[in-house]
């Protein structure tokens, strides 16, 4: 059986538009970056539908890009934001 870890989730842009908050600290049985995604989207609500499988989202681990696969320790920090274009 996993354990829990704890977390700060920070959210970016339109991401913590859609959510009404920039950050939070929360307690997960997630193993990886793409797991704790897939346990906010199963929240359901604005959650579900920023951060949703189909939708381009760039994620952090402690302040640096990576993949679904990062593994989560216990204190990580975590971002999601949307990709950020230059114009």
């Amino acid at each position: 059986m996993s354990q829990s870890i704890n977390l700060t989730v920070r959210y970016f842009a339109s991401i913590r538009e859609a959510l009404g908050t920039g950050s939070e600290h929360l307690s997960t049985q997630a193993a990886t970056v793409g797991a704790l995604r897939d346990e906010l989207i199963a929240r359901g609500g604005p959650a579900a539908e920023a951060l949703a499988p189909g939708r381009a989202v760039r994620m952090a681990l402690n302040q640096v890009l990576c993949e679904g696969a990062a593994l989560l320790h216990q204190g990580d920090e975590v971002a999601f934001f949307p990709p950020v274009t230059g114009g």
